[in-house]
């Protein structure tokens, strides 16, 4: 957690230092054309993710959620004031709730292995994380280029992500019947059987500064041979603005 945190603020610090050069570049692309007043260069994205290919004696539970931050710098077509790239860099993160599963995320074992616990004693509550440091990429298309907060809004992209972190939480070990064990947290950590890298197609449409998005990753989530061939994809609301 404390990496994640480093590497927010630290894009925090690059955003703004790049920001003044940002401006000054628009201004040389754009001679005789103004810019427009908001170009979303902060997004923060909630969304509700699943597994594409998730085999059917897998059992998820709850609310799946993935949290995005992300700090864009946009770059408007000279050619067309509808049209702008933008690039950037942030956060990404996803959580998936399982039911009665030990998730074998540190287990030595040849492959990550999704236990059915139903039988015996088991946690309460499972949660596999993953979190990544991603680039995005989007083409933007807005209506109003002169009033983005009474705009339609759309962009298509894709991202690139390095993985930084993948555990589990557990919490509260009960007996098969449900009645408590012991009431406590464990967590384990081991990026071994995933994919060190990603990349994700998205897209998004809305008005002003609330859109839904959508993402689908174009790799796998385990690598080759070491887990389920799943592929994430969420859907939910995007916030943008500055």
């Amino acid at each position: 957690m404390r990496k994640i945190f480093f590497v927010l603020f630290s894009l925090v610090l690059t955003n703004t230092l790049l920001a003044q050069s940002d401006s000054v570049v628009k201004q040389n692309i754009l001679t005789s054309r103004a810019l427009p007043k908001g170009n979303d260069h902060f997004m923060i994205q909630l969304g509700y993710t699943q597994w594409a290919g998730k085999p059917d004696t897998l059992t998820t539970t709850g609310l799946p959620l993935s949290i995005n931050i992300y700090f864009m710098l946009n770059f408007p077509f000279r050619t067309n004031r509808h049209l702008s790239a933008a690039i950037g860099a942030g956060i990404g993160s996803d959580a998936i709730h399982f039911k009665k599963t030990h998730v074998g995320i540190a287990d030595n074992t040849s492959a990550i292995r999704f236990t059915n616990v139903a039988d015996t004693n088991y946690f309460k509550k499972t949660k596999l994380s993953t979190a990544y440091v991603e680039v995005p990429i989007e083409l933007r298309f807005i209506a109003n280029p002169d009033n983005d907060k009474s705009s339609i809004k759309a962009a298509l992209g894709i991202k690139v992500g390095a993985m930084l972190n993948a555990h589990t939480k557990n919490k509260t070990l009960v007996n098969k019947s449900g009645s408590t064990i012991n009431d406590y947290k464990e967590k384990e950590f081991s990026k071994r059987f995933f994919n060190q890298n990603r990349l994700v197609a998205t897209g998004r449409i809305g008005f002003g500064h609330y859109s839904l998005f959508s993402t689908y990753q174009l790799t796998t989530l385990f690598k080759e041979g070491l887990g389920p061939t799943v592929r994430p994809f969420t859907i939910g609301l995007n916030i943008s603005g500055l």
